[in-house]
């Protein structure tokens, strides 16, 4: 997998190189300090990951991540920054993104970050996580249940509490050790939470779940 690094600091662009080589299968075929340097050769040549800062010369990360997303949507984006805005994570999922880190979060994070969405997944990890540690976000049930799909019962309170940890980063194995459950009563749970939501994927879910307060990234 081609790997485009786009970050002013050159001691993080050293870091991400080791970050990608360590992550295995994927190469880093050029590196960017200027934002609208780096997204020209992104449309140019449609690379498979782009690890983006945001606070970037030339062009800020998110136009990039914009541009990115109108002409090269096969493009998978994981966003590297320091910013300390709460709202950036529900902004990156309704921008599209597949991860987020926090630059003042442990580099096992990143690490994982970069595996994680180069192999198709989704990984956001902002300050607030879940207990002990697992996935990004902190789960907070409404008081009020989030529509549902017409003619679907609400989901209920197993359902909700699931919801939460799906969006918040968990596999079903993790979410099935935290909550004493099987994995596959976690994965039917999940396929009613999806089909009473009316979402397919796990990306629409985590947006379904930003959205109605059921995690907060």
């Amino acid at each position: 997998m081609n790997v485009v690094l786009i970050e002013d600091e050159t001691m993080v662009r050293q870091m991400l190189r080791m970050t990608v080589r360590k992550a295995g299968g994927l190469e880093v075929v050029a590196e960017f300090a200027d934002g609208q340097e780096g997204l020209d050769y992104c449309l140019r040549t449609q690379p498979e990951l782009v690890i983006c800062d945001l606070n970037l010369p030339g062009l800020h990360g998110l136009e990039v991540i914009r541009h990115l997303r109108e002409k090269a949507p096969a493009t998978r984006i994981l966003v590297l920054t320091g910013s300390t805005d709460s709202e950036l994570p529900a902004h990156f999922v309704s921008l599209g993104v597949q991860g987020y880190v926090d630059k003042t979060e442990p580099l096992q994070y990143l690490v994982q970050a970069v595996q994680e969405v180069a192999a198709g997944g989704l990984f956001f990890a902002a300050k607030t996580k879940l207990p002990a540690g697992r996935g990004a976000g902190v789960r907070a049930i409404p008081s009020s249940p989030p529509p549902v799909r017409p003619g679907a019962e609400p989901l209920s309170r197993r359902e909700l509490e699931i919801a939460g940890l799906v969006a918040g980063g968990q596999s079903s194995k993790e979410i099935a050790a935290q909550l004493n459950l099987s994995v596959r009563t976690v994965e039917k749970h999940r396929a009613n939470i999806m089909d009473k939501a009316g979402v397919r994927d796990v990306a629409s879910l985590t947006r379904y779940c930003i959205q109605h307060g059921l995690v907060k990234l």
